[in-house]
C-alpha cells in the first residue's frame, strides 16, 4: 500500500494543490492520504475529486479579511478563522462546497492529525470522523498555536497537527503502508530552526503547558524525520517531493504571483509522483 504524506505549510499548501490537481488530471488514486494542517483540507479536496478547489482557496478566499486577518485576531483571539473557511465556504450551502459525498465514495483511507491540547500528544482522526457539513477535524488539525485559538472536538481543545508530529511517515507505516510519499512545502535542504518566538509562545500557551513543550521541540522531530524518509528514499521506499523555491511565501504570507509559480512547480513535480507509483 502507498500512502502520502502532505505536512502543510499554511499558504505553501498551494504547492501541494498542484500535485493533487496533476494526479486528478491523471486519474491516479492514493492507498493512504495523512494530512497535517492545511495538508489534512488539501486532501479532502483531492479525496473528493474537486480539481482546482484547492487553488482557489490559496488564490481568491485567502485574501478576504474573513479568512485570515488581524481584524479576526482582535475580535476573536484567532488570526485565522477556521469556521469560516471549513464551514462558512466550505459547507453544502456554501460558496465552495465540499463534495462530501464523493469525498466519503472514496476508497482511499484518510487520516488528519492533530494535537492534543492538554497532553501535546498526536491525535489521529479518519474518514469516520468527518461528517456531512462538519469538518471539525480538519479546523483542528489546521488550528495554529499562537496565531489561533485551540479547536474544540467533543469539549477536547486541539491544536495544529504539526506541533505533535509534523511529519507523521511513521504512521503511515504503521497503518500498513509499505512505501510513502512524502509532501514537503519548503525545499527539501531545509532543516526547521528552534522557534524564534518562544516568549510569544509561552505567553500563548501558559494554559496548555504540553503543547508549548511539543512546539519547542517540534523543529528536533521535522529534522529528524526528514533525515529517516530521505535514508527511506535511498532505499527505494519513499519518495519526498519538495519545492525547489518557495519564492518567499511563508505560512501566513500572500503574494498572487509567487503562489501561481509554487502551484506550478507542484503541478509538474506531480509527474514524479506518478513515476514513483509505477515502479
Amino acid at each position: 500500500m502507498v500512502g502520502i504524506i502532505d505536512v502543510g505549510g499554511g499558504m505553501r499548501g498551494i504547492y501541494t494543490a498542484g500535485i493533487y490537481d496533476y494526479l486528478l488530471d491523471h486519474h491516479i488514486s492514493i492507498d493512504y492520504c495523512l494530512g497535517v494542517s492545511a495538508g489534512s483540507a488539501n486532501l479532502v479536496s483531492f479525496l473528493a475529486g474537486q480539481r482546482g478547489r484547492n487553488r482557489r482557496f490559496y488564490t481568491n478566499y485567502a485574501n478576504r479579511r474573513e479568512y485570515m486577518s488581524l481584524h479576526n485576531f482582535v475580535t476573536t483571539g484567532s488570526y485565522v478563522d477556521v469556521d469560516y473557511i471549513y464551514s462558512t465556504l466550505s459547507d453544502s450551502h456554501g460558496e465552495d462546497p465540499v463534495d462530501y459525498e464523493a469525498f466519503a465514495a472514496s476508497s482511499s483511507q484518510y487520516v488528519a492529525v492533530t494535537t492534543d491540547a492538554y497532553t501535546g500528544l498526536a491525535r489521529y482522526f479518519t474518514k469516520d470522523d468527518v461528517h456531512p457539513d462538519d469538518f471539525s477535524v480538519v479546523k483542528a488539525s489546521c488550528c495554529l498555536p499562537i496565531a489561533c485559538r485551540p479547536y474544540r472536538i467533543n469539549g477536547v481543545p486541539y491544536f495544529d497537527g504539526g506541533v505533535a508530529d509534523p511529519v507523521p511517515y511513521r504512521r503511515a507505516l504503521a497503518d500498513g503502508c509499505d512505501r510513502v510519499v512524502v509532501l514537503l512545502t519548503r525545499p527539501r535542504d531545509f532543516r526547521r530552526p528552534p522557534l524564534s518566538h518562544p516568549g510569544a509562545a509561552r505567553l500563548a500557551l501558559h494554559h496548555y503547558p504540553k503543547t508549548l513543550e511539543a512546539l519547542l521541540q517540534r523543529h528536533l522531530n521535522y529534522n529528524q524525520a526528514v533525515e529517516e524518509v530521505l535514508a527511506l528514499e535511498e532505499q527505494g521506499k519513499a519518495l519526498l517531493l519538495a519545492p525547489a523555491d518557495i519564492d518567499g511565501i511563508s505560512t501566513l504570507r500572500r503574494n498572487g504571483l509567487a503562489l501561481d509559480r509554487l502551484y506550478g512547480y507542484g503541478y509538474q513535480d506531480g509527474a514524479k509522483l506518478e513515476a514513483f507509483l509505477s515502479r
